[in-house]
């Protein structure tokens, strides 16, 4: 299935991790820690009522540490001195801000929609080895990435969101690594 189809189906849980997802993998452009997102994926994983095709799931801590994640987010950078106007950070930020407070359907797939465009973007942004002919490396493992939460959460309900977590977990990992290495080119042409 594409994911597009991924998307269209999600239900409430699905799509909000689908949007966590890309935000975590893409929060080391804004110099974040590892925990930063923690609690919103806490409040996610705690959701374990049948509510995944109502169309209202608010949990009562979701909008709450919502906020709290905002706030700490607010007063990061980037890393080696990354400009506040580049794109792929305003991308980053972009994710955050547009994060629902309540857990609506209808809001979480715009939002789904618009974090899986921009992280797709962010990797475009920074990849090297960018290939106007086909997906380059880094585009392509965020494809998969973004896919595998989707197929995770559809699969696996409330259980899916570990998973989820561990599979962001690896693509931020891949993504500190990019941007350290571009602070380090950076660094060098100063």
């Amino acid at each position: 299935m594409s994911l597009v189809e991924l998307v269209a189906r999600a239900d409430a849980r699905g799509l909000a991790a689908s949007g966590l997802a890309c935000l975590d993998r893409c929060l080391p452009l804004l110099d974040g820690g590892d925990d930063v997102l923690r609690p919103l994926w806490a409040a996610l994983a705690a959701d374990t009522a049948d509510t995944a095709d109502t169309a209202d799931t608010s949990g009562p801590d979701w909008a709450e540490e919502l906020a709290r994640v905002r706030a700490e987010v607010a007063g990061l950078g980037g890393p080696g001195g990354t400009d506040g106007d580049d794109e792929a950070v305003l991308l980053v930020r972009g994710m955050l801000s547009g994060a629902p407070d309540d857990r609506s359907v209808p809001a979480l797939r715009a939002w789904a929609d618009a974090c899986s465009a921009a992280a797709l973007r962010v990797h475009r942004l920074l990849d090297p080895a960018a290939d106007p002919a086909g997906p380059a490396p880094l585009v392509a493992g965020e494809l998969r990435r973004q896919t595998a939460v989707l197929e995770l959460l559809a699969a696996h309900g409330p259980a899916g969101v570990r998973p989820a977590l561990e599979a962001s977990t690896e693509g931020r990992r891949v993504l500190r690594a990019v941007v350290s290495r571009r602070a380090r080119g950076h660094d060098a042409r100063l």
